[in-house]
């Protein structure tokens, strides 16, 4: 098999699809933000999760391997966080990932979203900033459906349109409520950009990620409806930029343990 013929078939697995979604997002984000801002970050966090990722591979199953979902976690993490910040913490935040990545483990499987995990880990221990500027929010309102078209069919591909559709409804069903019984004015900015490109990116790219969410519709409701009660629920008691991603940790931490206990039953049986 050629290389020709390798990097096709790469592109017909999910991660090959979801990188080239993730550059038809990138590219048009930069140029309204500025890719002498964001090149930096995107570059030395990409690099860094894949340097860090791929001895840890090697290690842990004695081949080597593409290390594809750590370039994710890099780009996502990229993506999210202020492109006015150095490119160090860009670098130190997806490091974080894909510590957690390797650290926090159910038999083979990693219990947390890397990219999730590094961006609440890097808010506490580096103090950064979210825009959040890789979902579009800085282009005018009619690009959101690009952002929507590309959340829509990854979500589709993965099988887990169950798990986006929860979360988003429940997400604007507890904000429309709440704006219902409170100040309005507090709930307003879940309805503009770019906290609405956020839901968006994040319930079609983070929730979905296949190694930490669950793969049947009905647990995948209930995943979905857990990252959108928690993250609501850190919004209203916090306000930290960090909502959703806290959300989705406890959602991680859920279906960790639903695997820890089906582990533990094939084991005693």
């Amino acid at each position: 098999m050629t290389v020709v013929d390798r990097a096709r078939r790469w592109l017909r697995t999910p991660k090959g699809l979801f990188t080239l979604v993730l550059a038809v997002l990138t590219v048009p984000s930069a140029q309204a933000v500025g890719w002498a801002l964001v090149l930096p970050s995107l570059v030395a966090a990409v690099s860094t999760a894949v340097l860090l990722d791929a001895p840890l591979l090697r290690w842990r199953d004695g081949t080597w391997r593409a290390p594809d979902g750590a370039m994710l976690t890099g780009w996502l993490v990229a993506l999210t966080l202020s492109p006015h910040q150095p490119w160090r913490i860009a670098a130190a935040t997806a490091a974080l990932g894909i510590g957690a990545k390797h650290l926090l483990r159910v038999k083979r499987a990693n219990v947390f979203n890397p990219a999730a995990a590094a961006l609440v880990a890097s808010y506490f221990l580096l103090d950064t900033g979210q825009s959040w500027w890789g979902a579009l929010p800085e282009l005018p309102t009619p690009w959101l459906a690009l952002l929507l078209a590309s959340a829509g069919y990854i979500t589709w591909h993965l099988n887990k349109a169950p798990l986006a559709l929860t979360l988003l409804g429940v997400h604007y069903l507890l904000a429309t409520v709440t704006a219902f019984s409170t100040d309005p004015t507090h709930m307003a900015a879940l309805f503009r950009a770019p906290d609405v490109h956020m839901a968006v990116f994040f319930a079609g790219f983070m929730a979905t990620d296949p190694p930490t969410s669950p793969p049947h519709h009905r647990e995948q409701v209930i995943y979905g409806a857990i990252t959108a009660v928690v993250g609501f629920a850190v919004y209203m008691l916090v306000g930290a930029v960090w909502f959703m991603p806290g959300g989705l940790l406890a959602a991680n931490g859920y279906e960790g343990w639903r695997k820890w206990r089906r582990v533990r039953a094939r084991t005693a049986s």
